[in-house]
Parts: C-alpha cells; structure tokens; sequence
C-alpha cells in the first residue's frame, strides 16, 4: 500500500481557512437564530428583523459602503434587538402604550445586548449598532445620549430603518402608517432624530419605490398574513406547505395555510390553535441564505474592525 501524498503547506493552509470560515459562518447562525427566537416573543414585530437588515444593506450601498461593510451593517441590523431578551414578557407583549417605567425598562435592552455580544468572536462586528441604534443626533437618544457622528455610522443606518419600519408596522394600538408620511417624518427629523445625510438618502430612495417589497413582508416576496383579530401578525416561513396548520402569536387563533393564486395563505377556522401550533416557525431557510449573502463580513479585514 503507497503512502498518501503528505499535504503542501499551501494546502494545509487553505484547508484550515475553509474550516475557520465555516467555524465563523456557523457561529453568525447561531447568533442569526437567537435573535430570531428573541423576536418571536412580541407577536406584532414578525419579520422585523428581516425588514431593518434588508433596508439597512440598501441604504448602505446608496451611501458609498463597499459591499463587505453594507453586509456587516445589515447583519448587524438583524441582530440590533438582540437585548429584548431580557425585557419582560409583560412589557414587550403589552397590547397597549407603555408607561415611563415600562419604557425605561425597554431602554435597557441595548446595553443587554452589547453584553451579549461582547465576548462573542463576531461582537466587533456588530457591537456598535447594537449598543448605540436609539442614539439621535441631537443628544436625546439612548443609552449613551451621544450627538452627531459620535454615534457610529452602522447604528444611525440601523436606528434610522428602525424607526422608519417601526412607524409602517401595524401595533395593537393603532394601524402601520403609510410609506409617504413616515418617509414625510423623517423628512421633518432631519439632524434631530436622524443623521441628516443618511435620512436624506433613505427619503429619496423610499419615493423610489426601494422600500415598497420590504414594507410589511418577512422575506423576498413574502408578505405577512392578517389575523382578523390581531392584523398582520403571521409570517410564512419558506417550508411551510399547504393544508398545514398555525396559530396567531398574537390571539391564539388557528388558521390553515390555502394554496391559491397568489401562494400560500392563511385562511381562518374559528379555532384556537394547538400549543404545539404556537411554536415559533424558525425560518432555518431564510437564516442559510442570510448566512451565505453575508459570509464576505465574516472575514477578518485587514487592521481589524473599525466601529465607526
């Protein structure tokens, strides 16, 4: 029997890179996954997440960012909410407005969140625009109350998506404004809520049109599904089928998902679901191809990361 044919330490090497790079593809998984799990908690923000990082990557190319740090900017946008974990179930799911002690509450979950990441091996990546996306240029932000470019650039891109989706998603208490007037709000927030330059690009790209297909979906040409009683709380994950049943995270009520003309839908029973129907539906799909669309911000840069 020949003896195998020893590695060249050319080969060597790039084998080891490939396995540091899927060690670091694995390891954005898991923390792509967390923050999924985290989101599912409040019934009302389904999709969220998906929605800021994917406006968060387009108006980071809109604004001069190379394509490696528009994808570290909008995996970061995914995570920014990672710190919700440790607020209340009884504040984060209340159907109505919060009061000063609850929001204070809500307050605390950006620091949570850098500590969250903090020790973690791609926590450079992303630590900035978790800690700092409610910073506001005028100084009335949160939690460090920084001015202007003190705060660094991926976090007034993310808190700027933030905000904007925020104001077109629908809550309990009232029902998601139309793209015209919040882009019309950011306008008139201008250097005080939002950096002047970015919001002016964001406002220009959403009369485009950039922001009409991310706008109430939770993935590519997917838009959330309405409970009749809650509004558009259901997402539809990538493996769901038809004749399968979910339950409303928001009211508890079953639906079976239709096959129609325009896809899969969620048609009411006048049920209540089944525990295990009230599971969250990781979208395990979406995640791989979030990984993958992102690998390029995994790899160390040259110098390190800046978190400006």
């Amino acid at each position: 029997m020949s003896a195998s044919t020893p590695q060249s330490p050319t080969e060597a090497i790039t084998q080891l890179q490939a396995q540091v790079a899927r060690h670091r593809r694995e390891l954005l998984a898991s923390l792509l996954v967390a923050a999924w799990m985290v989101e599912a908690r409040d019934p009302y923000t389904g999709g969220h997440l998906w929605r800021v990082a994917r406006m968060t990557h387009g108006l980071a190319l809109a604004t001069g960012a190379s394509p490696r740090e528009a994808s570290r900017m909008a995996m970061a946008g995914f995570l920014h909410d990672l710190g919700k974990v440790g607020i209340s179930d009884a504040v984060l799911r209340k159907p109505g407005r919060l009061t000063d002690e609850e929001f204070a509450h809500i307050k605390t979950h950006p620091r949570v969140g850098a500590r969250m990441v903090a020790d973690h091996p791609l926590g450079p990546l992303v630590m900035g625009a978790i800690h700092h996306h409610h910073e506001m240029p005028n100084g009335r932000g949160y939690p460090g109350g920084l001015h202007g470019e003190d705060i660094p650039l991926d976090a007034r891109l993310v808190g700027l998506c933030d905000a904007f989706d925020a104001m077109t998603s629908t809550r309990p208490y009232r029902a998601g404004m139309p793209i015209a007037k919040a882009l019309a709000i950011i306008e008139s927030e201008l250097g005080q809520q939002f950096d002047a330059e970015l919001g002016r690009a964001f406002v220009r790209l959403g009369r485009e049109g950039a922001w009409d297909g991310i706008v109430g979906h939770s993935d590519e040409g997917t838009p959330l599904q309405h409970c009749p009683a809650c509004g558009p709380t259901l997402v539809r994950t990538r493996q769901r089928q038809a004749d399968e049943h979910s339950g409303c995270p928001g009211c508890a009520a079953r639906f079976r998902w239709v096959l129609t003309e325009e896809g899969l839908q969620a048609q009411a029973t006048d049920e209540q679901a089944a525990p295990e129907e009230l599971e969250p539906g990781l979208d395990r799909a979406q995640i791989e191809d979030l990984v993958l669309a992102w690998a390029d911000a995994l790899e160390p840069a040259e110098g390190g990361v800046s978190p400006r």
